[in-house]
């Protein structure tokens, strides 16, 4: 997901920086738009730094050394286009005023009246112009709009006065703005345990058995995890995926070295999601040279470690969710895997998942009692009431 982030001039600029980083850890991409007067306060080299994204600063803004064209003209559509919400902090009062009235003279206002995504203002001003009746009205305009308005905070302003006009906080400015975009902080507090992606058990030097996995399941899960508050602990097989930036990572190769740091890491978690598609076969006694071709070939394969019948064995009163793939019988074979030791967790356990389920199907948690494979990335898994 991807918030536009509008940075305008005031000496509250400066903290724009800890926004960007607050809503990273939430593995939000962040893309940022200043205007000028907050060029003025703070260089666009800081938030590109930050945030890894082109900062806009203007309208016609070409990249470094080109001529203005069709892309840099219509940059606005596009950005409107793409973004999940629309977020400015410092809000001031000329920008206010210009949202207010529909006034389109750069790229931050043109951006506001193209998106259809929510929007989120984080006002800060002098105390006289906070409490002024034109500032008033503008900000009773944009409410009756749909428009998210962060109350500021009261203080010693810059100006030396005293009273509203403060920017807000924070973390109070990024949960405004998660609310608006529908995710709730229902999982902070928790520790969630995710694994992800295949594992390869070695044959040889240069070759292994492995499952077709492509690991996205199992980051999605932990990006959405974090983004409702979650502290994640991703376990990872080998995959071409970049890690989510607040997830806690390690990278593994084989079933055993999964098994290892999962168990390493469970005492740490309440919840474990076990979306890895670990092998269940490994070789006995891999050579130490690679295997010539000689004709037909016998491998003395052996079962690995069940890791999710390892967790239920060394849990405590953790919520532990397992897949099942299968290519028949489906929901069979996967009741009879459920039936045999991969359970919800107890009493406690329970009553913790009921309260923080939701009706998501993408990157989303369910009482998962009937899993079958993924059909599209919108349909996870099958369940049925806790």
């Amino acid at each position: 997901m991807k918030v536009a982030l509008g940075v305008c001039g005031g000496i509250a600029a400066y903290k724009a920086a800890e926004i960007v980083r607050l809503l990273q850890e939430r593995d939000l991409r962040v893309q940022v738009i200043m205007t000028d007067s907050a060029q003025e306060f703070v260089r666009p080299l800081t938030f590109a730094a930050l945030s890894g994204e082109k900062v806009i600063t203007g309208m016609f803004t070409a990249e470094a050394g080109a001529e203005p064209n069709i892309d840099s003209a219509i940059e606005h559509i596009a950005v409107a286009q793409s973004i999940d919400a629309l977020l400015v902090a410092p809000a001031t009062a000329d920008v206010l005023a210009k949202f207010a009235q529909g006034i389109a003279n750069d790229f931050l206002t043109t951006l506001y009246l193209a998106t259809t995504a929510p929007v989120i203002l984080a006002p800060a001003m002098n105390v006289n112009m906070w409490e002024h009746p034109a500032t008033q009205q503008n900000l009773e305009v944009l409410r009756k709009r749909g428009v998210k308005i962060v109350e500021p905070g009261s203080g010693y302003l810059a100006c030396g006065m005293t009273g509203p006009g403060r920017l807000a906080e924070g973390e109070a400015i990024v949960a405004a703005a998660l609310e608006a975009m529908g995710i709730s902080q229902d999982l902070a507090g928790e520790t969630v345990l995710i694994t992800a992606g295949p594992t390869r058990e070695k044959i040889d030097p240069v070759r292994y058995l492995t499952n077709r996995s492509s690991g996205r399941m199992g980051y999605a899960l932990a990006e959405a995890a974090s983004r409702r508050g979650a502290r994640v602990l991703l376990v990872s097989g080998p995959t071409s995926l970049k890690p989510p930036a607040s997830a806690e990572f390690t990278s593994v190769q084989s079933a055993v070295e999964m098994k290892d740091a999962v168990l390493h890491l469970l005492p740490e978690a309440s919840i474990v999601i076990k979306a890895a598609a670990v092998a269940d076969y490994t070789l006995a006694n891999p050579p130490d040279q690679k295997m010539k071709r000689t004709g037909t070939l016998a491998l003395d394969l052996t079962p690995t470690a069940d890791i999710l019948a390892e967790i239920q064995r060394c849990k405590q009163d953790q919520i532990v969710i397992g897949f099942a793939s299968e290519t028949e019988n489906v929901l069979g074979n996967a009741r009879k895997k459920l039936a045999g030791n991969h359970k919800v967790g107890g009493r406690a356990a329970r009553a913790r998942l009921r309260g923080w389920i939701s009706g998501e199907t993408q990157a989303g948690f369910f009482p998962l009692l009937e899993v079958s494979p993924p059909d599209s990335p919108s349909c996870l898994f099958r369940c049925s009431p806790v």
